[in-house]
């Protein structure tokens, strides 16, 4: 079929029946890469064995040689090859101009050891410029593995969108290399670092990779450390990164405690943080835990799902102080203002499973919830664009239309638009898992929803008429001001206008002295 330029997207090459090619002692493997080469159809190819007979290295390098000619190849998935096959193939991966997606599963043939890490770090520095998916995980690496093909990734550079390590033996020195491997990457996306039990001394590590998201302003899609050994300090270490994480799985990390976790919620609470899913199943929710977790959700505006439980955990314990405090996180019911500034975003808060809850012998998952909590996450769920509105009217039966007097009847319109848009609340209905939690977000007919916003109205009328009233004894206090104003006026120009008289009489008056002086004088002249 590869001979014949048939269509043949997939191949995969091992000694299993299955297999769409299957391999034997003997085979000619230098045929064999010569039509892959040629192919221009094949765009994934599965290497599950080689033969390392003898006579084998000869016959891997003409393999090597045919597969580095191919041009169309995207995707290679090598699995339980031996070290020293993959050292031998690697060379003509580096050619493979399409590759974008290249797998390793060593899980059962002892691992990908230095000598073969140092190999994919020669085969990644030979040009795979196109790779965009680079999946490692359980193939046993260790820090020495991981110092051996890190610097080959600052080759790869934007393109790689994927790096999954997870289930490997990575510790702080091997962290602390692949952050540095990865100073090029600025396009990744998912970085897979769950399972690797060396964290709880890699607070360093953990730090470098804070550092690099925030110094690279990256925003991954997921970041996974589940059940990488990290204890309070690697928390506070990685707080940072809900600013640069859309999804963070911080899962079954035990040591963490409650001290730990004011970190991660003093994060959330920034304006900067960008986190729409975080797992934190087999958590300590018991001692200040759920409290901690509750605070940080108080004027977060982006967390839809945080999963204080996730799939395979039995219960979760919740104290009634957790309850309460992510009660108020979601309703603050203290003030109308306080109601409205709390959290409508948040819709989940532990994963459910099918067979969590059977309606018929109430067997499965066991939580103690509470009610007001499921509420208000059902109501963020089905109905974000009106659940502030909803939230305010559930709670507060008076509206007190007391603080918008001071703008007076600028506010009015404002006022009922308002009510106009809370008008569908009175219709709505949230589902939940299980009967108890069905019906409609207000128990209240149409009729009591118009006589409040009647009442409120009123209040707000009545408020206006006495600031009127308010307004008409100032002005009257003005006017009787501007009339004494006016009457020292006219006093004052009636006084100026008397002087200007005695002015002119004296004047005269002068003036007639003087001509009785002049004629005395003639007089006694004479």
């Amino acid at each position: 079929r590869l001979r014949d330029g048939k269509r043949h997207n997939r191949l995969t090459l091992g000694r299993e029946r299955w297999n769409s090619f299957q391999l034997g002692e003997g085979d000619d493997l230098g045929w064999l890469g010569y039509f892959i080469g040629k192919s221009v159809k094949l765009h994934r190819l599965d290497i599950q064995y080689l033969p390392e007979d003898d006579g084998g290295e000869q016959q891997m390098h003409a393999f090597s040689d045919g597969i580095a000619r191919n041009q169309s190849i995207q995707k290679v998935v090598i699995d339980n090859v031996s070290n020293n096959g993959f050292a031998a193939i690697a060379r003509a991966l580096g050619n493979l101009s399409h590759l974008e997606e290249l797998v390793f599963k060593w899980k059962f043939n002892g691992g990908l050891n230095v000598n073969g890490c140092s190999a994919l770090g020669t085969l990644l520095e030979s040009g795979v410029s196109k790779l965009k998916t680079l999946q490692l995980s359980s193939n046993g690496i260790d820090d020495a593995g991981v110092v051996a093909f890190a610097h080959g990734l600052r080759s790869i550079g934007p393109s790689l969108k994927v790096l999954a390590l997870s289930g490997n033996s990575i510790g702080s020195e091997g962290l602390s290399a692949l952050v540095a491997g990865l100073a090029n990457c600025t396009s990744l996306e998912r970085l897979h670092l769950s399972y690797n039990g060396g964290f709880s001394s890699a607070a360093a590590g953990l730090r470098s990779l804070s550092d690099w998201l925030q110094r690279e302003a990256l925003n991954l899609d997921e970041l996974r450390l589940r059940d990488c050994d990290i204890n309070d300090e690697g928390l506070q270490a990685l707080a940072g990164t809900v600013n640069h994480c859309k999804d963070l799985d911080l899962s079954s990390n035990q040591s963490i405690t409650a001290s730990g976790l004011r970190y991660l919620s003093a994060s959330l609470q920034s304006e900067n943080c960008c986190l729409e899913n975080l797992y934190l199943g087999w958590m300590d929710t018991v001692n200040g835990g759920a409290e901690v977790l509750a605070r940080g959700l108080v004027g977060n505006k982006v967390l839809r799902r945080l999963h204080l439980r996730i799939e395979g955990q039995d219960d979760i314990e919740i104290p009634p102080a957790g309850w309460d405090a992510f009660s108020k996180a979601l309703c603050d019911t203290s003030t109308i203002n306080n109601t409205y500034l709390s959290n409508h975003t948040i819709q989940e808060l532990y994963y459910w499973d099918n067979n969590d809850y059977d309606a018929d012998n109430e067997e499965g998952f066991n939580l103690d919830e509470d009610e007001r909590v499921v509420q208000y996450l059902q109501l963020n769920k089905e109905h974000p664009q009106h659940a502030a509105r909803c939230k305010i009217l559930m709670n507060h039966t008076h509206l007190d239309m007391t603080p918008l007097l001071q703008w007076e009847l600028k506010c009015l319109p404002l006022a009922v638009g308002w009510f106009e848009k809370a008008q569908p609340c009175t219709t709505l209905s949230i589902d939940e898992l299980g009967p108890d939690y069905e019906g409609q977000v207000l128990e209240e007919s149409e009729e009591a929803f118009q006589s409040r916003v009647l009442a409120a109205l009123f209040e707000f009328v009545r408020g206006m008429t006495e600031k009127v009233l308010e307004r008409r004894d100032e002005l009257a206090l003005v006017a009787a001001y501007d009339d004494k104003i006016a009457m020292a006026a006219m006093v004052e120009e009636e006084s100026d206008r008397k002087i200007t008289q005695l002015e002119e009489e004296n004047k005269r008056l002068r003036g007639i002295m003087k001509l009785m002086r002049n004629a005395l004088d003639k007089a006694l002249e004479e």
